[in-house]
């Protein structure tokens, strides 16, 4: 077996923002996944939702809203996209 061959841990380890325990249940990502993929991509500022309204929420609510996808997925529950939407109060 060559070198090339054997895969290391960090190219089967993903980061926390893409896994579960990074990822908040009602939509989004929660603080240890935001800091996980600010490691990952350096220059990054990543903040919490601004459900309350304001430049950032409008922004996110006219980019989200026409992204193309299901709002449920085949089992009838809702998909990322629409934990996120519901999240921001789109």
């Amino acid at each position: 077996m060559s070198s090339s061959s054997i895969k290391t841990f960090q190219e089967f380890h993903e980061s926390a923002w893409q896994r579960k325990e990074g990822k908040n249940k009602t939509g989004g990502l929660n603080e240890k996944g935001r800091k996980s993929y600010e490691r990952e991509n350096p220059g990054s500022d990543l903040k919490a939702p601004q459900p309350g309204g304001g430049p950032r929420k409008r922004s996110f609510c006219a980019r989200m809203g026409g992204v193309k996808g299901p709002m449920k997925d085949e089992k009838g529950r809702p998909t990322r996209k629409a934990l996120a939407l519901r999240k921001w109060k789109c």
